[in-house]
């Protein structure tokens, strides 16, 4: 009984441990091997050796981690909220207005919020998600070593939700760029950052590439889709903005999202394509804005008894409107074309047109290929930026022909003005209603960005106290300050956000 029983205890750890379990109990159940298991015990503190593939597989993982976290920044953002509804001015609007401040609530409430970084440049740029950064009054970067600085936001494109912050700090070590379209899925990968709270920063999780090219529409298909690469590494909220690296170290990703029915993490996350990455950053640095290529068409997908009639590719596209005036419009494109290829390539996926176009810039020539009625045939497409768009719309109103310095009246704070339209409406969510001067570029380095907060999609109502409808009105206010004056600038935020209000100077 006793030996059956002794029997029974042996068989199991044999099938928890396999064919190593097995040799380890038959070891130990030999004098010998007692003998030969103490003494390595006394001497290494595993019983197994690993195969050398396996010991540089960790070696590897180790060695990425100990390079790349000294470039992974934490990134906390506080907005200041007033507590509760402000009292009205009882004299506003009256010629008291100014002379009676608005009551302020006395305390008001200050929100968090976390995210992470990753150092592109030794001098102080870190690229980050615009979510992350979005509407913040105060940034704090905290470093691997602890010590925390300042973040000024230098630029912000929500179309593919990349910002860059820059710190003062000099020598910082850098993640250097890979090369997403190198990408594998089955790749392995490490994902950096701060999930869930800032006690867990530089936290380094791994996995592989699921899938690359997730195309998603972002808001509106006519300003294009957004790319993003598919991972198992573990992403939670705080992740975001931190880095995808492969195991050379190079950045292949940024984290921005993840799939979850929880909130939680559950083995899907995406991260923006280090291209896009790169592209961007290098021109949120440069000028603190970036110019994406139009085509200006909207579109959907073509249907499944057009593509087999004709034999089209799964992807194609069909074209249901054009902007006037747009790039589109000037190569000869028609509502009812199908786009079927792009530059030889054709289209996977309808999401590819707004995904190859705003990777270009404007001045850049593509080869549309498309079926018209059953015809084939090709066209080349000069594309054209956003600012076209808006500015022909402007030229179409029935207002007589403006001099440029009324078409752009900022020119002097650093900055491009446009009266607002439907396309700008449509752009940054304003409606019908609002009315006043549009930001749609600013200089990144100018007064009215740096201190003036002024940013592009800003709606500019009153000037020095005056309220402006149109780029006319704003010029002949504009002209009657003193230079070297300062003045007030009121701003609407689109959606019924509310109203900002500014200072700016006037150059002398």
């Amino acid at each position: 009984m006793k030996k059956k029983l002794l029997l029974s205890l042996l068989i199991i750890p044999v099938l928890i441990l396999g064919g190593a379990g097995a040799n380890l109990v038959a070891s130990w159940i030999s004098p010998s091997g007692m003998q030969g298991l103490s003494a390595h015990a006394d001497t290494s503190p595993s019983l197994l050796e690993p195969p050398s593939a396996i010991v540089d597989l960790e070696e590897t993982f180790a060695q990425v981690a100990e390079h790349v976290n000294p470039a992974i920044v934490q990134i906390v953002m506080q907005r200041v909220e007033p507590s509760g509804n402000r009292s009205a001015n009882p004299f506003r609007g009256t010629p008291f207005e100014y002379y009676f401040n608005e009551p302020q609530q006395p305390n008001p409430r200050r929100s968090e919020g976390l995210g992470s970084g990753v150092i592109i440049r030794s001098d102080g740029y870190i690229v980050t998600n615009n979510h992350v950064v979005e509407d913040a009054d105060e940034l704090s970067v905290r470093l691997l070593d602890g010590t925390t600085h300042v973040g000024r936001v230098i630029g912000t494109d929500p179309f593919s939700d990349i910002a860059v912050v820059k710190i003062d700090a000099e020598d910082l070590p850098v993640v250097p760029y890979g090369d997403a379209d190198a990408a594998r899925v089955g790749q392995w990968v490490m994902a950096f950052g701060s999930p869930l709270s800032e006690d867990l920063s530089n936290t380094v999780t791994a996995g592989i590439i699921s899938a690359i090219g997730r195309l998603s529409a972002a808001g509106n298909e006519q300003y294009g889709v957004r790319n993003y690469i598919q991972t198992d590494a573990a992403i939670n909220p705080g992740n975001s903005g931190g880095g995808l690296v492969n195991l050379r170290g190079q950045l292949v990703g940024l984290n921005a999202a993840i799939y979850s029915g929880t909130g939680g993490f559950q083995g899907i996350g995406f991260s923006i394509p280090v291209n896009t990455v790169q592209q961007v950053a290098d021109q949120l640095i440069e000028s603190g804005r970036v110019e994406r290529a139009r085509l200006g068409i909207q579109y959907g997908p073509a249907t499944e008894s057009l593509i087999e009639l004709l034999d089209l590719p799964r992807g194609s596209a069909m074209v249901g409107r054009i902007t006037e005036g747009s790039a589109a419009a000037r190569a000869g494109v028609q509502t009812g074309d199908v786009i079927t290829h792009i530059n030889g390539s054709a289209l996977q996926n309808h999401l590819e047109v707004s995904n190859i176009v705003g990777g270009l810039r404007p001045g850049d020539e593509i080869r549309l290929s498309i079926n018209r009625n059953g015809d084939a045939m090709e066209l080349i497409v000069n594309l054209g930026g956003a600012d076209d768009e808006i500015f022909a719309e402007a030229d179409q109103s029935n207002r007589p022909s403006k001099p440029a310095a009324e078409v752009d009246p900022g020119a002097e704070l650093g900055m491009s003005l446009v009266t607002l339209n439907d396309a700008l409406r449509n752009r940054y969510g304003f409606d019908q209603r609002d009315q006043g001067v549009v930001v749609v570029r600013i200089d990144a380095e100018s007064d009215a960005y740096r201190n003036g907060s002024l940013r592009e999609g800003a709606l500019i109502v009153e000037l020095d106290k005056q309220p402006v409808s149109d780029t006319q009105a704003f010029s002949r206010v504009y002209a009657n300050i003193e230079a070297g004056d300062a003045f007030l600038v009121r701003i609407q935020r689109p959606q019924d956000a509310g109203v900002m209000v500014t200072a700016l100077t006037k150059p002398e």
